[in-house]
């Protein structure tokens, strides 16, 4: 049984707590607390190999730059309009499709990647933990000495220890996050310069940036609030950035028209057809425009619409792979699959490198029939899922295999398909079935194994 003051301390003691751990983290929201993405549940990825190809040719010259591995980072898109980007534990990137339809340059979401990259040179994410540990022992022992205080009936007094261990806590912590994001702008000038690229597009946004420190709360980008830019830390970025012997440097119009291009397919894709079709009015005939209407022309439904956008763009870019990937994609959504396989084969032929690309054709050769279709599909979906990435790469396997009753190497498709997601007891359930029916001399049944006797990782 509890008395009333038992009660009433414990609530005093939870509420203080919770106060708290909600002011740091909202501190440390840049970082999504270091959870991976698949923890955080309100993340959405998505695929697309024009935008991975672009955000791979902006960032893989940047993580050389500042001595990273490009080949040890993961780049993930994330389907949000609002403008936001961040690093997480494991040499994560996760880009919002908010933040490339939002900017203006490609030189601007260069800026974001080099400061990312900043935080995860500079080991931030850890140091971050470290710091908040560092602090939340003391600041908790100093509340249960408020709360005791409260309990011997000095309740000013209590408070007063409560509050102040808060208001001391959040402002520690506030100083060390803008420590942090000063020094991720000097890191990201400093690889920028390091690659020969300007930091003026990162010093633009970033001043834009401080006018949006003006606005309510709830009008701010999330990178804003993240990133709060004081003059200090502004000043201090443009003196860096304008020492560079490449400030001057301007995107080339290649750059330019790329960036474009992948904004114009991100619009027809994500927005509301009617919100593309005001965006780009039939008036304007530019690349761009008649990529992003050919896709809303799809959405709603408009075969022969959509490839009248198309027709011109690809009479305009021929060798564009991206381009040919649309007009494949149009057309196995609309049923038409030998249409689909012919253009998906030539955006193939044209990067033969993007398992993305393969994937495309792999799907649409196995949605036709005939076991040398599917055999053909296999070829090609092995390509797409060369990385051990590409989960939905694995799914389609799966069925391929399925199709020509080779049940073994299905099941081990399908515990590839759930290893890919960290499904690890749904792989492990496959990959045992697969053993059974592989031959146990083939490299085949050794991945099998490989997956089988995995442990789950450790929560920590």
């Amino acid at each position: 049984m509890s008395t009333g003051a038992d009660t009433g301390l414990k609530a005093a003691l939870r509420g203080s707590v919770r106060a708290f751990c909600a002011l740091t983290i909202g501190a440390a929201a840049s970082f999504n607390a270091a959870l991976p993405a698949t923890a955080q549940g309100r993340i959405s990825i998505i695929s697309d190999a024009e935008t991975e190809a672009m955000l791979r040719e902006y960032s893989d010259p940047v993580f050389m730059a500042a001595g990273i591995d490009p080949a040890a980072v993961k780049i993930h898109l994330v389907n949000n309009n609002t403008l936001n980007a961040f690093v997480t534990n494991g040499q994560q990137l996760f880009v919002h499709t908010g933040l490339i339809t939002v900017v203006d340059t490609p030189a601007e979401l260069i800026g974001v990647i080099a400061h990312e990259t900043g935080h995860m040179a500079g080991g931030h994410l850890v140091k971050r933990r470290e710091e908040f540990e560092s602090m939340s022992m003391p600041v908790i022992a100093s509340m249960i000495l408020g709360v005791g205080a409260i309990a011997a009936g000095q309740g000013d007094a209590g408070m007063a220890v409560i509050m102040g261990s808060q208001h001391i806590a959040t402002r520690s912590l506030l100083a060390f996050t803008r420590e942090q994001e000063a020094s991720a702008d000097q890191a990201g000038a400093t690889f920028l310069q390091r690659s020969a690229q300007s930091g003026k597009g990162m010093l633009d946004l970033f001043s834009s940036m401080r006018d949006q420190e003006l606005l309510t709360t709830n009008r701010q980008d999330p990178y804003a609030r993240s990133h709060p830019m004081s003059s200090a830390r502004l000043s201090a970025l443009e003196d860096r950035v304008k020492t560079s012997p490449y400030y001057e440097k301007r995107d080339s119009p290649e750059r330019v028209h790329q960036f474009k291009m992948v904004q114009a397919k991100l619009f027809g894709f994500l927005d509301d057809p009617s919100v593309t079709f005001n965006r780009y009015p039939p008036s304007d005939r530019s690349d761009y425009a008649l990529y992003a209407r050919s896709v809303a022309y799809h959405r709603t439904g408009q075969l022969d619409k959509a490839l009248a956008e198309l027709e011109p763009l690809i009479a305009n870019l021929p060798d564009n792979p991206y381009v040919w990937e649309v007009k494949g994609q149009i057309y196995f959504e609309s049923g038409k699959v030998p249409e689909s396989i012919a253009a998906y084969r030539r955006s193939v032929e044209l990067k033969p490198g993007d398992e993305q690309l393969h994937l495309g054709l792999g799907r649409a050769l196995l949605a036709r029939e005939g076991t040398e279709s599917t055999q053909e599909a296999i070829r090609h979906l092995q390509k797409a899922t060369q990385s051990g990435e590409e989960a939905f790469g694995y799914y389609q396997l799966s069925i391929a295999y399925g199709k020509l009753d080779n049940i073994g190497m299905a099941e081990l498709s399908t515990a590839q398909y759930y290893d890919a997601l960290g499904a690890i007891g749904e792989a492990k359930s496959h990959a045992i079935r697969a053993q059974k029916l592989l031959d146990s001399a083939s490299p085949e049944w050794l991945r099998a194994q490989d997956i089988a006797i995995q442990q789950p990782p450790q929560r920590g």
